[in-house]
């Protein structure tokens, strides 16, 4: 077999390819088929008998799903493929979240009986963000009610209609079935006119040319056709049946001709992100990292940056460089441009974290956390210990958030679902040897200022002190998030003062007057003094919560609660119940479409209203009915509804104590 690395390393081209889908798409079975036949290994592991690759976790062995990201190494005719799996189920889009910047294309999996859902829509939709070339493959052709050419219709209706199917099907709903690459010079004529069609949309001067009835040649027509493809313009459509290792060795190609290789995005200069964190009882932490740029070598010193609060940039060594393929690792010397390695001995590193230039990049948001609950601690005796182990789950999955009450003592992970929950207190258990209890779910809110306002503290006594600070605050449209400015100058209040405002305020509206982070808002910093010879730096920190608090208070704080946009289907006898279901819970919904005895509807309903309401419906439907959902956004709560959190650490509004606070004189 050959080394996927050697032949990078010879000159071949290196891929770097996700794998994506919705829960229960085949997506795992797929990476297994595509191992299997490139010979990377000798039998195709199972998901629902825990013997895949890449779902390596005691956990995801259990429950056969996929909890954290994977990278998985093949060569196919020499050419080294490294695949990154991820998880579908929604709860954890938050890893695929940190792997699409890694990506030079992905493989998004279709399944060709449930089709496409909502969270393959949101999918694609950070795919197309980031523009990243893509292969759409229908799945599952062998199951009962597949039916690949319906699927294709929904991919051109609610994803894009520059998608083409590039085989012809046969057999469908059979394990007989099978697929034929249509590229050929004898095509049918019907493909060839819809290959010139589809790439006339994206150029202007082949559509020039067939207008005027010119002959494309068939090679020339390919060639651009795979060039649109490798840049993002054009969607090759493949299908086959990974169960059955129907269309695995057509899906190999098709990486090879429709996907571009890492060399289109490679520098001189050392650049890579990282996006992935894992700790390991014996080597430590070990940091996921995709170099766009220059190499990194076993010794070497790396400079990480600095987090929001420390600010400082550190300098550690590289201790260690492995590559992995699932739990397979092999020790290296050195990383290269285009390559995805793990790197140990850097303890300050995290998810995101950028080494040497920032790459041609790459955010999105896949995954809001919508719930927060409480942790507690089996005994006294075992809190360090969890809390210790939280901060380490939350540096490999920053969306938890953990935040410690330093009064209380009292420790918040923030969660996108039942699921993760429950396999938060899995890993809690197996990893740590700890057994954890967990509050019920609180929907976690928002505040933003119900009009204009503003606040002034003077911070002048008890000596030495000097610090005035006057905010104004407005609000914003929804979903513009926190921003600062200041109007005055640097002869007013010196900017590095000016500075400590800024920071000071973006980390006090963390909590608001409900205790909720505060959002949509615009803060201007309008007025302030010092004194040269009482101010000490720290006096801003200790002013500007209570000025932000003030404004706030003058501008009245409106509480905000998320929506979720669902897509529900079941049969029609069911719509009259579910409609009255989606009014009781205060959602909307939009006209249902009616098919075959179908019904097919969309709604935004509230978090809070609607969190069971995925068990009820599927009770309701005998299990028949498709639910899913997509975070909407955040809206206006109705007074009397909501809920406010006790606030963490001492109240800037009780200014005495906030002051002792401050200067440590607290008893």
């Amino acid at each position: 077999m050959e080394d996927p690395i050697e032949n990078r390393r010879e000159g071949k081209k290196q891929r770097n390819i996700g794998i994506l889908a919705h829960v229960d798409a085949g997506k795992t079975t797929v990476t297994e088929q595509l191992m299997l036949l490139s010979g990377s290994i000798r039998a195709a592991g199972d998901v629902n008998s825990g013997t895949a690759l890449t779902d390596w976790l005691d956990v995801e062995r259990r429950r056969g799903i996929s909890v954290k990201t994977a990278c998985a190494l093949l060569d196919w005719q020499g050419n080294p493929v490294c695949l990154v799996d991820t998880p579908g189920h929604v709860d954890f889009a938050g890893e695929v979240e940190r792997s699409l910047g890694v990506l030079d294309g992905a493989v998004l999996v279709i399944s060709a009986v449930e089709g496409v859902q909502a969270h393959t829509e949101l999918i694609w939709k950070s795919l197309r963000k980031l523009q990243i070339p893509t292969i759409l493959f229908i799945n599952k052709l062998d199951r009962l009610g597949a039916d690949a050419h319906r699927i294709l219709g929904q991919i051109g209706e609610t994803l894009t209609d520059s998608a083409l199917l590039m085989e012809e099907i046969q057999g469908q709903e059979t394990e007989s079935c099978s697929v034929s690459m249509l590229l050929k010079p004898e095509t049918s004529p019907t493909f060839r006119e819809d290959v010139l069609l589809t790439l006339a949309q994206k150029e202007p001067d082949l559509e020039e040319r067939y207008l005027s009835g010119e002959e494309i040649p068939w090679e020339e027509l390919m060639e651009r056709w795979a060039k649109a493809c490798r840049r993002g313009k054009c969607f090759p459509v493949l299908a086959g049946s990974a169960k059955m290792g129907v269309g695995i060795e057509e899906l190999l190609d098709g990486i090879l001709q429709f996907l571009p290789d890492a060399s289109a995005q490679e520098t001189e200069e050392l650049s890579g992100i990282v996006f992935k964190v894992e700790h390991d009882p014996e080597m430590g932490k070990a940091a996921y990292v995709r170099l766009f740029g220059g190499s990194l070598r076993n010794r070497a010193s790396v400079v990480i940056p600095g987090s929001e609060e420390e600010k400082e940039e550190k300098e550690e060594k590289i201790t260690q460089i492995r590559r992995f393929s699932g739990r397979k690792y092999q020790d290296l010397g050195e990383l290269h441009a285009g390559e995805i390695g793990a790197l140990y001995g850097l303890s300050s590193i995290r998810n995101g974290d950028v080494l040497g230039k920032i790459p041609l990049h790459r955010e999105c948001s896949l995954a809001t956390p919508l719930l927060m609950v409480k942790a507690q601690a089996e005994s006294e005796e075992k809190r360090p210990a969890l809390l210790t182990a939280l901060r380490e789950l939350s540096e490999e999955d920053p969306l938890l958030g953990l935040e410690v009450n330093p009064e209380t003592r009292e420790m918040y992970v923030k969660i996108t679902g039942a699921i993760q929950l429950e396999i938060l207190e899995e890993l809690l258990s197996q990893r740590y040897g700890l057994k954890a209890g967990f509050s019920t779910p609180t929907v976690i809110y928002k505040e933003t200022p119900a009009g204009p306002g503003r606040g002034l503290e003077v911070y002048t006594m008890p000596k030495p002190c000097w610090a005035v600070v006057e905010l104004s605050m407005e609000p914003l449209e929804r979903g513009k998030g926190l921003h600062f400015r200041s109007v005055i100058k640097e002869k007013q209040l010196p900017y590095r003062y000016q500075h400590h405002v800024e920071t000071s305020v973006k980390e006090t509206l963390r909590q608001g007057l409900w205790g909720w982070e505060v959002t949509d808002a615009l803060v201007t910093l309008i007025g302030g003094q010092h004194h040269h010879v009482h101010t000490h730096p720290l006096d801003f920190f200790v002013a500007t919560p209570i000025a932000a608090l003030r404004a706030l208070t003058d501008c009245g704080s409106q509480l905000l609660e998320p929506f979720l946009r669902v897509r529900m289907s079941a049969g029609e006898e069911y719509l009259g119940k579910v409609l009255g279901q989606i009014l009781d819970m205060r959602g909307e919904f939009d006209s249902p479409v009616i098919r075959r005895g179908e019904f097919t509807l969309e709604a935004v309903l509230p978090v809070a209203s609607s969190l069971e309401y995925p068990v009820v419906f599927r009770s309701l439907t005998s299990g028949k009915g498709m639910y899913s959902s997509q975070f909407e956004g955040y809206r206006p709560c109705p007074d009397g509804l909501g809920a406010s959190i006790p606030r963490r650490g001492v109240d800037p509004l009780d200014r005495s104590r906030w002051i002792l606070h401050c200067r440590s004189a607290l008893e």
